[in-house]
């Protein structure tokens, strides 16, 4: 799937979602009020289409792009195993993924300790599970949003 039609694709399937796009690169963030507050601003995926975040996936190519997605600790554990915590001099987390391999999910280099999946160009081999990781990253993002919700109604009383 290119970029074009991924960015298409999160646009269409998951609701409330407000994009954001700097440099090339979007955020997708769960605001179905389009109120949220600067410091609760946190998006579920997003698509990195360059190398100014980091240079280990290589996306210095026309093309290339990053798909990364925030989800649930279960999740992340069930596809990747125990999330790393080890970096290299640079900040990479220290794995035994390829980092500039496309089609294969893989932790993200920077903040898979926090439970973050990449893909870099989704095809035949992850699309199916891509979708599934991208539903379950919106799925928690609406939690949380809810949760913070819910709290604050309570509080206000």
């Amino acid at each position: 799937m290119d970029v074009d039609a991924m960015k298409q694709y999160l646009r269409e399937t998951f609701a409330g979602t407000r994009v954001d796009e700097a440099g090339g690169d979007m955020f997708f963030t769960y605001d179905p009020d389009g109120d949220l507050p600067a410091d609760r601003w946190l998006p579920f995926a997003t698509i990195v289409t360059g190398d100014g975040y980091d240079t280990v996936s290589d996306l210095s190519h026309p093309g290339a792009y990053r798909l990364n997605m925030g989800v649930p600790k279960q999740t992340y554990v069930a596809h990747l195993g125990t999330a790393p915590t080890d970096r290299d001099a640079e900040g990479i987390l220290v794995t035994d993924a390829g980092y500039a391999a496309r089609d294969q999910l893989m932790p993200h280099p920077v903040y898979a300790n926090q439970h973050w999946i990449s893909v870099i160009n989704p095809g035949a081999a992850t699309l199916a599970t891509t979708r599934h990781l991208l539903a379950a990253a919106y799925d928690f993002a609406v939690r949380k949003h809810d949760n913070h919700r819910t709290r604050e109604s309570r509080e206000r009383r």
